[in-house]
């Protein structure tokens, strides 16, 4: 089955789920191209997670309408669940199990082909670098290779569409680059992605992105289109020794600031009136400067901004 436009794999309209009085998913809107890398930004509790549950077949919206790869997500969840892969943030491997033992698993779980099975368990060994360790428990790896099985077992069955909520959470930052490099080549091949995560830097990867915060979507579109659209301001760069005494001094003076790991992000009208301007307040406050400089707003500037606007 496809969708009347070929070329939508998600689709949804004012989607929304309640849990009693609380909205934790707010009339979102959206769509997503087939062979996408869709990013689903926003932080943990903005409904990202819950969007993504119904998006699989696994949470019935309370009101709205979708379709995932043509199918209804209101009355045909059987069906999608048997077209997409699904990859939670706790992994959803049996940590009891052996390597092998959770890819016999979850071939059975996806009804693999039977003649299939070898060569897709000999691709998940390879492509997760564990061909020497198919006898290793499970939970005696490392997260990164913890992390590349849990993605081979989704996609045991080769689905169009795969969903991974929070895949990078708590995983070093090497493994997690290793892992969007994956991500990249599933693409490629015109594999659909649909991912979320709170963490910005990832932004920069998908194709096209939607913000999400307290249940709704208050940005869509591509990482440059949103830093166009929404970053009409200058982004400074400040680094210092006393980062949280200087966005104390510099919030005093009504200067939105954000701390980013041992620099601090702040945002101005104009770089060259600024810049003097900061200098002087920061040396007023006794604090030194090692460097103030504009730069390219990241995509976090923009949430924040956004977040500030909301």
């Amino acid at each position: 089955m496809t969708d009347d436009q070929d070329h939508i794999a998600v689709k949804v309209e004012s989607l929304s789920r309640k849990f009693g009085d609380f909205v934790a998913v707010d009339r979102i809107s959206l769509e997503v191209k087939k062979g996408d890398i869709f990013g689903f930004l926003g932080p943990n509790g903005a409904g990202k997670s819950t969007t993504i549950r119904m998006l699989c077949g696994l949470l019935i919206p309370t009101a709205g309408q979708g379709t995932v790869g043509g199918y209804d997500i209101n009355t045909r969840s059987e069906e999608i669940k048997k077209i997409i892969g699904y990859m939670s943030q706790r992994f959803s491997l049996y940590d009891d199990l052996t390597v092998e033992e959770n890819i016999n698993f979850f071939s059975g779980i996806y009804n693999v082909p039977q003649a299939r099975k070898p060569a897709r368990k000999q691709w998940v060994l390879e492509m997760a670098g564990l061909g020497d360790s198919r006898s290793a428990l499970t939970r005696t790896l490392p997260g990164g290779y913890k992390q590349r099985l849990a993605l081979g077992c989704a996609i045991l069955h080769e689905p169009s569409i795969l969903f991974l909520d929070e895949p990078t959470s708590g995983v070093d930052p090497l493994s997690r680059r290793g892992f969007w490099k994956l991500i990249y080549e599933m693409s490629k091949a015109g594999t659909t992605v649909f991912v979320t995560t709170h963490y910005m830097d990832e932004a920069d990867y998908c194709d096209r992105l939607a913000l999400i915060y307290r249940g709704s979507i208050i940005a869509e579109g591509t990482p440059g289109e949103l830093r166009r659209k929404h970053m009409t301001a200058d982004v400074l760069e400040i680094e210092t020794e006393n980062v949280v005494t200087a966005m104390d001094a510099l919030g005093r003076s009504g200067i939105e600031t954000a701390i980013f790991g041992s620099v601090l992000h702040a945002t101005v009208g104009s770089a060259r009136e600024d810049i003097p301007r900061l200098k002087k307040l920061l040396a007023d406050a006794g604090i030194e400067v090692n460097r103030i400089e504009k730069i390219v707003p990241s995509l976090e500037d923009v949430f924040v901004t956004l977040i500030e606007q909301s």
